[in-house]
């Protein structure tokens, strides 16, 4: 077997023991010789307590993995087979201004979804961009696997504006296939599901188990208060007869959209005695690292858990495994619709259950997503599409239309009031716009 090089954009991240210890699960399919971790000069002190874990962690595993770390983006990509980016422009503070901006109007405040996964795409597309500008000449066979949020977004400007082969992921479908069949008493492997719709916004149907639909039982339990959620997310109750009347399970974000009210009422008050997720987050990530410079500690910690990043290596790493491999194995990811949802523009990426090979992704046909989910899917998908555009154009108008366009904002007045705020307090990452 061919060995492989894997570059990680984004190394210093909290998450990447969690892909060290996959890779070493793995290693009897993934021959990986050599992971180059690399980060930004502000990450630079994190970047090399993560190294010295994940160095522990292979010593200790008795492979024959070299790990290295740098700030060197090109010589990391060059001959890598696979670069996997799972980075935060501007960090956990900016993340803070993404929630903080949007509640200062009454307006959801979430990293993803609404004015604040707005704001990270503006900073984030333009550096992905230049990312596959490297790749482009320095390992354009390689396959950028992206996961860096919001990863639908991103993933589609990858394919607009680049030539490169690329895919994005998200724990949140596993998490959801994981939860279901904990829910059923049944082991996940029993346990088929089905995903389609947009990246944090994506609805589970066609449940099985052991071939036999549980669908409707599934959404009775939850309407039974069943859990089934991520850790930065509110876990406010679903109301049973939209859930019934829905017939399939939402993702834990559609929260934000079903119940906007509830959620905006929990993250007003969150801010204003705990703080937001991303100041909740900071504070965990303070005690991980702490825990990540014990010269001792080999091995993934059980506290990374809380940071919200179940089943990161298992998403990333099945993936890398089916294209390596061709496998042809069912895994859920974000790529170009091609017509796949019939009812959603064909150059749109969606997310959803695909085939994946050696040559990609290859989606499942689903038809057309029914009347009470393709309404708001269209209004997501015009808004993130003109968000893209802005983001790699700088044009004031485009960012203006979408914001307005965001089902999550209440008007174009408040929509131009958090644009100015947003544009006001990331003008260091956003160049595009001066």
């Amino acid at each position: 077997m061919k060995s492989l090089k894997l570059a990680v954009i984004g190394g210093g991240s909290s998450y990447t023991p969690e892909l060290i210890e996959g890779i070493i699960n793995r290693i009897d399919r993934l021959p990986v010789t050599r992971i180059d971790l690399i980060d930004v000069e502000a990450g630079r002190e994190k970047l090399e307590i993560v190294t010295q874990l994940a160095q522990r962690m292979i010593a200790r595993s008795g492979l024959n993995i070299e790990v290295r770390h740098s700030l060197d983006r090109r010589e990391a990509i060059q001959g890598a087979s696979f670069v996997m980016t799972q980075l935060r422009v501007g960090g956990l503070e900016a993340r803070a201004r993404d929630e903080h901006i949007p509640l200062k109007y009454k307006v959801i405040g979430q990293e993803t979804t609404g004015p604040g996964g707005f704001a990270k795409a503006l900073r984030t597309i333009p550096v992905i961009l230049d990312i596959c500008k490297d790749m482009e000449e320095l390992a354009p066979d390689a396959w950028l696997i992206n996961f860096t949020n919001p990863a639908g977004m991103v993933t589609e400007a990858v394919h607009k504006y680049s030539s490169i082969k690329a895919l994005g992921l998200c724990n949140v479908p596993i998490n959801m296939h994981h939860q279901t069949a904990e829910a059923l008493g049944a082991s996940v492997d029993r346990v088929k599901v089905n995903f389609a719709g947009l990246n944090h916004l994506v609805w589970m149907s066609n449940i099985r188990l052991d071939g036999r639909d549980v669908t409707h039982k599934v959404i009775e339990m939850l309407c039974d208060g069943a859990h089934m959620n991520m850790n930065n997310i509110h876990e406010s109750p679903w109301d049973p007869a939209f859930l019934q009347s829905l017939g399939v399970v939402p993702c834990p974000y559609h929260r934000y959209f079903y119940m906007q009210d509830d959620m905006l009422e929990e993250e007003l008050e969150s801010a204003a005695s705990t703080g937001t997720r991303a100041e909740v987050v900071m504070k965990t990530e303070q005690e991980l690292f702490r825990l990540y410079q014990n010269p001792e500690l080999a091995e993934k910690p059980r506290q990374l858990e809380q940071r919200g990043g179940a089943y990161y290596s298992d998403v990333s790493l099945n993936l890398v495994d089916a294209l390596y491999n061709d496998t042809s194995a069912i895994n859920v990811v974000n790529t170009v619709n091609n017509g796949a949802i019939s009812n959603l523009p064909d150059d749109a990426v969606v997310e959803i259950s695909a085939v994946i090979d050696s040559a990609g992704a290859h989606p499942i046909t689903q038809g057309t997503l029914p009347e009470n989910q393709i309404g708001l899917a269209r209004s997501v998908k015009a808004y993130e599409q003109q968000a893209i555009e802005a983001a790699v154009k700088g044009d004031y108008g485009l960012a203006l239309q979408a914001l307005v366009a965001n089902p999550l904002v209440p008007s174009a007045r408040v929509a131009k009031l958090i644009l100015d705020d947003i544009l006001e307090q990331n003008a260091d990452y956003l160049p595009q716009f001066q």
